[in-house]
């Protein structure tokens, strides 16, 4: 099974939500590129994302989709989440890049708020396979 069709066997609302975090991920970084100020940052959003990507896949093909896969996102996406959190203050980054970036930053903290209770469960001892048998 494919990490898209394990996903595919989720709850409608889990769905929804990945396809969001997807969308604000893509629409932040064609955004970011636009701005001299924030095409670095684009660049970091790029290349922690793509190692969240194959990271991911490469942890899912070998232990399936458990609450650990949230792991993933803790390891890379809190460093990010903390790097954003600081280029918000850059006073060289205009309003409209600044609420892009707050978007994203909003999403990715949601989210990190499920990944921590995921992996805290399964810590815990909740490992068996969230795709239905």
């Amino acid at each position: 099974m494919t990490f898209d069709e394990a996903l595919a066997t989720q709850p409608g609302w889990i769905r929804l939500w990945v396809l969001w975090m997807s969308a604000a991920i893509v629409v932040t970084l064609v955004v970011l590129a636009f701005s001299k100020a924030t095409r670095r940052d684009a660049l970091v959003i790029l290349l922690t994302n793509l190692a969240v990507f194959a990271v991911m896949q490469w942890l899912f093909y070998r232990i399936g989709l458990v609450r650990l896969l949230g792991i993933v996102h803790v390891v890379f996406w809190t460093p990010l989440a903390v790097y954003l959190w600081g280029r918000l203050k850059d006073a060289a980054i205009t309003a409209p890049y600044r609420q892009v970036i707050w978007v994203l930053l909003a999403t990715m903290v949601v989210s990190l708020a499920f990944d921590v209770t995921d992996v805290a469960r399964y810590a815990l001892g909740e490992r068996a396979s969230l795709v239905p048998a």
